[in-house]
């Protein structure tokens, strides 16, 4: 009752309010009074952001907002690419309990992650699934889904907000969706910025370093697939604009694009005064002067030139957001000219642009996407192999596309691991 979307939290607040204002218009003295006015000003601040969060539906926890502002996932091993590479003592250098919580429940750590051509540094952060410690997938390579936040946002909020753990686990647990590795980068350098993912002409290449190098980095430090069809890219709010950019630019690096609440033309960014970290933030359009990268980074304007084929696409957006929808399902039909087999737009009733619809379609999102990756792993192991793909195969790739919702679904709360 007292979490931060709790009813008691919102009654407290209204009633500190009211007793200072009552106490503000009794008191005599002009002291008390100047005292009970800024004393009143705290719980009414408080109110306002509380009533905020609980709209968009972000921190559900005191813990989820303690973590994810202090850009902790709880306690997590933040583990260097030279330990990474010593994967014969992953385990231990991962988990400080023992091997069977790994087997059970997959491990989740931290990293930091240089772009040699970009030169950003950020963190990164890494869940390896249960069953990548399994004497059965010894020699397997999985493959990766890179997920991207909004603005604000950061690796964390990936864990403490949207849930993304457990909801993957009930999946693994529930036989509805296969192992896979998940890849969280930091896509904007700060919670005060806002990068998209965009290679600015004159300052931060940031699509080089989410796009390329947090990927090639996961390839050569873990036990996943190189960059291509058995990879995947989702995100949602900014993270969907920067799945669907990335995703059409990189199509040969990347199979599979999530977009929940996604847009598909560029906003104005806010990136850091002299492209250095930590520095004051100032909107800028990032292509103002150059309208053929603008067109490029158009994800509405690119697929309609674009000049190889395109990745196969999962568009959500809560029903609430009429923008959100229009925009999915505008860039469905456009996907359509492409694509022959679009699955439709997952909408979300019962909602709008909020945390709880992007935690919602996570379960589609998942289940779609990794059996999509799981076939292209088959089939290239097949194709190696100099067979042809089973029926189970075909199943598979046949399952990526059924397990798209084709109609709309009420949000339901998701049962925690």
């Amino acid at each position: 009752m007292l979490e931060p979307q709790g009813t008691l939290f919102f009654l407290l607040l209204m009633m500190a309010f009211g007793a200072l204002v009552i106490w503000l218009v009794l008191t005599k003295q002009v002291v008390f009074r100047v005292l009970a006015a800024c004393l009143a000003f705290i719980p009414a601040m408080v109110f306002g952001i509380a009533a905020v969060n609980k709209y968009y539906d972000y921190y559900q926890t005191w813990g989820a907002l303690f973590s994810d502002l202090s850009g902790q996932a709880q306690s997590i091993p933040h583990l260097s690419a030279a330990s990474l590479k010593r994967d014969g003592s992953l385990r231990q250098q991962i988990s400080s309990t023992n091997a069977g919580l790994d087997a059970q429940f997959g491990a989740l750590f931290s990293t930091t992650v240089t772009g040699p051509r970009s030169h950003i540094t950020r963190q990164v952060y890494v869940y390896l699934p249960p069953q990548y410690f399994a004497k059965a997938y010894a020699n397997y390579r999985f493959p990766a889904i890179e997920l991207l936040h909004g603005a604000p946002g950061q690796p964390a909020t990936w864990v403490n907000v949207m849930n993304v753990i457990p909801i993957y686990l009930n999946l693994l647990a529930e036989h509805k969706a296969s192992p896979a590795v998940l890849v969280m980068p930091d896509t904007d350098g700060g919670l005060q910025y806002s990068l998209q993912c965009l290679n600015d002409p004159h300052g931060l290449q940031d699509m080089t370093f989410v796009g390329t190098e947090v990927p090639n980095w996961a390839a050569a430090n873990l036990r996943v697939q190189r960059p291509g069809l058995m990879w995947g890219i989702a995100g949602y709010s900014e993270g969907g604009f920067c799945a669907a950019n990335i995703g059409l630019q990189d199509a040969h690096r990347f199979g599979y694009v999530g977009v929940e609440s996604g847009y598909f033309a560029p906003d104005a960014s806010q990136v850091p005064t002299g492209g250095r970290a930590g520095g004051k933030p100032h909107d800028i359009n990032v292509f103002a002067h150059d309208k053929r990268l603008l067109e490029i980074n158009t994800p509405d304007e690119y697929i309609q030139n674009v000049p190889v084929g395109v990745p196969q696409f999962f568009l959500a957006a809560g029903a609430d957001d009429l923008s959100d929808v229009q925009n999915a399902e505008y860039f469905r039909q456009l996907l359509l000219l492409r694509v022959a087999d679009v699955p439709p737009v997952d909408i979300v009733s019962g909602g709008g642009h909020q945390a709880m619809v992007w935690r919602s379609a996570l379960t589609p999102m998942l289940e779609w996407m990794t059996a999509g990756l799981s076939w292209q792993v088959q089939h290239f192991a097949a194709a190696e192999a100099g067979k042809q793909p089973t029926a189970h195969h075909a199943h598979s790739a046949r399952k990526a596309n059924d397990l798209a919702p084709k109609t709309a679904h009420t949000a339901v709360p998701r049962a925690t691991v």
